[in-house]
């Protein structure tokens, strides 16, 4: 990805966005399994049409090459967003290529004989003054608006007890990811966005160690996003670290008319 930048585009739905990404192995691990990637449009027909896209891929720990699996499907995104009729609507294209990405990976696992390859997902296409967000696990996504910290995702987990009161509960369990079945739902959602608005995505690394409120702060008191995304992942390993810490931050620096309701797409 390249470094924050911004495009002004001169259609009815101008929207002019700013971003920049962090990605550590963490003081703990040996490899960082994070993949982020990123579409920017051609032009401005192209903008209008597609859009940005956004991904952030968590190669599964105990699956077979995490972090093959973890940049397989960001590629198979980026690589294939701008292809196809630029008429299909962004949650439909979304929900699409995160499919293509799943049998892909079942494909890939097979012909390398490596068992499961495995991988969460978050991706986040911005059009005009709305962002589509598709994700699988338990990597998520923020909206950072007005100093608080929204999350439009929810993990992909299923919480485990232990039944000995002197122990402590289990790690929960991933109940959704890309190439661990042979076919994935991702979930959806759509949110309207508005000049000033912040979105995050984040792999648990992250927000494992920082809640909410961490994120709008660091966000809100930074010198850039570039020097937001630096501290938050510095401030993740500090207070943990035992996981790889990724984040992609995305400022909508001017947009059309918003709204302030989240819309479900699924």
């Amino acid at each position: 990805m390249a470094s924050p930048r911004g495009v002004v585009l001169a259609w009815e739905a101008m929207v002019e966005l700013e971003y920049a990404h962090r990605s550590v192995t963490g003081p703990v691990r040996a490899g960082n399994e994070d993949v982020i990637g990123c579409s920017e449009p051609e032009d401005a027909a192209d903008a209008a049409a597609r859009g940005w896209l956004f991904a952030l891929a968590d190669g599964v720990g105990g699956a077979a090459a995490g972090r093959v699996a973890a940049r397989a499907a960001v590629e198979v995104l980026t690589g294939r967003y701008r292809t196809g009729a630029g008429a299909e609507e962004p949650a439909a294209r979304l929900e699409r290529l995160v499919r293509e990405a799943n049998h892909h990976l079942v494909d890939l696992a097979q012909a390398l004989r490596a068992g499961r390859m495995a991988t969460t997902l978050v991706a986040c296409v911005i059009r005009g003054a709305e962002a589509t967000i598709a994700h699988a696990g338990d990597s998520r996504c923020y909206l950072l608006r007005d100093g608080y910290a929204h999350s439009l995702t929810r993990d992909h987990l299923r919480r485990r007890r232990s039944w000995l009161p002197w122990r402590p509960a289990p790690d929960p369990v991933l109940v959704r990811s890309l190439g661990a079945d042979l076919f994935v739902r991702p979930a959806l959602r759509r949110q309207k966005l508005c000049a000033g608005d912040v979105l995050a995505l984040t792999s648990d690394g992250l927000h494992a160690s920082l809640g909410g409120a961490d994120l709008a702060r660091v966000v809100r008191q930074a010198k850039g996003l570039e020097a937001a995304a630096e501290e938050l992942v510095a401030l993740a390993a500090e207070r943990d670290g035992r996981d790889n810490i990724s984040v992609v931050l995305i400022r909508i620096v001017r947009s059309g008319p918003c709204g302030s309701e989240p819309q479900l797409a699924r």
